[in-house]
């Protein structure tokens, strides 16, 4: 069972993710680098397409969640990095985000950003995930 608890505030205005989430004392926490749209051989995937980076990013953070012993209903917070100066690259990119963690809507932060590290990259996930031991 996870130890998230989402807040949804009923006075903010209405969002695709709660505006808050809280973990009990005494949980461990888990803080994962930024999961970049990279395959097994370190190749940017999906080069030029939003959504396909964006879902690679995804399956590399559920892989780092099980390797630290956690899953997506872990995840406390998000943050989406999309290079791009256009809101419907960073939508394309947020709508594979918002379903890959479905109910569980995790409070999240979606950005515009100029440039990311690997060549032809344009998407990248933080998250950090709580863990009842």
């Amino acid at each position: 069972m996870t130890a998230v608890q989402l807040v949804r505030s009923t006075t903010l205005s209405a969002a695709e993710y709660a505006h808050a989430a809280t973990v009990p004392a005494g949980v461990r926490l888990v803080f994962l680098a930024g999961a970049c749209p990279l395959d097994a051989d370190g190749r940017t995937v999906a080069v030029g397409d939003h959504a396909g980076q964006a879902a690679q990013c995804i399956a590399n953070l559920r892989q780092a969640l099980v390797d630290a012993g956690a899953a997506i209903t872990d995840v406390v917070s998000t943050r989406v990095l999309v290079a791009s100066t256009r809101q419907a690259d960073l939508v394309a990119a947020w709508q594979v985000v918002r379903d890959a963690f479905g109910d569980h809507d995790v409070p999240s932060t979606l950005l515009g950003v100029t440039v990311l590290g690997y060549d032809h990259q344009l998407v990248e996930i933080e998250a950090v995930a709580a863990r009842a031991e």
